[in-house]
């Protein structure tokens, strides 16, 4: 299976590291030739424009920042639906809108080809390893073709149902870790507030009901002041907005949905669209002159596990 890859950023810069350094045949393509030679070093060739990719590769992989972006790539001039039919296979890896890939898978199963949407989630170091998890909805013919494909690229595997069930999911994750950023960074701004030593508010924190993945990882490059997570505020806003969308399309009144939107739109205006999004808590550090830094924090997150091979993780149902 000849893989196409495109965009090659944050994320997607090391998920097609993993096909790569796992033996696969990539063809890759980037507005950022920095990126792509990078990506050729390793063993990529390069396509000039998402329908020669289409043309040339068995499965094409999007991971991109935004579904405008993804639109434009599948249904714009050049795109991929020009190429695309019979056992092509289009693989959203974007966080994207559920309403919008289900409209872009539409017009791709048209052309007789698949369509999956995939996003991953566990941070950036875990995707650089191989470890990251991965949700996929497509039907179930589908999801057995690229498996092999998926476990090369995460850990854990979730089969979530049909198209669109995906991306339903994974905004729904990274609205529950924007809530736990926002309360990690209130919380430690507290501690330190009230004359707590850092460090142990840290460990206070990690070993009691008040644990979360997000404090595990991002409170520690909060502490230690780099805030770096490659993951910035406008991506957050993005997110918590689609899932915002999901809530409303549902009818389901939300309280902290619409609280977080405001208080990234106000990093936003303050820090730029561009700042790292751990940086939230910079709101607290003017709001009261404290800084919130602990010696002895790493400045990026690095994954210690060893990459393996991933495997399909299968819902209990009773």
């Amino acid at each position: 299976m000849k893989i196409g890859f495109i965009g090659l950023g944050n994320v997607g810069g090391k998920l097609s590291g993993s096909l790569l350094r796992n033996g696969h045949d990539v063809m890759v393509r980037d507005l950022n030739p920095e990126l792509v030679a990078q990506a050729v070093a390793k063993g990529a060739s390069e396509a000039q424009s998402p329908r020669e990719m289409a043309k040339a590769c068995d499965t094409i992989i999007t991971c991109l920042p935004h579904p405008t972006i993804s639109a434009a790539v599948v249904e714009g001039e050049d795109g991929l639906l020009g190429a695309f039919g019979p056992g092509k296979i289009w693989m959203e890896m974007s966080t994207t809108d559920e309403a919008e890939v289900k409209r872009l898978g539409a017009k791709v199963l048209a052309t007789g080809a698949a369509a999956v949407d995939c996003p991953v989630s566990g941070g950036c170091h875990r995707a650089d390893t191989g470890n990251i998890s991965i949700f996929a909805g497509c039907d179930r013919a589908t999801f057995e073709r690229i498996l092999p494909l998926l476990t090369t690229m995460g850990r854990r595997v979730l089969h979530t149902g049909d198209l669109g069930s995906a991306s339903v999911l994974k905004v729904l994750t990274n609205y529950l870790a924007t809530a736990n950023l926002i309360t990690c960074a209130e919380a430690l701004t507290v501690a330190k507030g009230a004359g707590m030593d850092l460090a142990t508010a840290y460990e206070a924190m990690r070993i009691s009901s008040g644990n979360s993945f997000v404090h595990e990882t991002e409170s520690q490059v909060i502490l230690n002041g780099s805030r770096d997570i490659s993951f910035t505020m406008d991506l957050v806003l993005k997110d918590i907005s689609l899932f915002q969308d999901v809530a409303d399309r549902a009818g389901v009144p939300l309280d902290i949905n619409p609280l977080m939107i405001d208080i990234f739109k106000d990093g936003i205006d303050r820090f730029g669209s561009r700042e790292l999004s751990p940086n939230i808590i910079k709101r607290l550090e003017e709001a009261t002159g404290l800084s919130i830094t602990a010696p002895g924090f790493p400045a990026e997150m690095v994954d210690d596990e060893p990459e393996e091979q991933g495997f399909e993780v299968v819902p209990k149902h009773g």
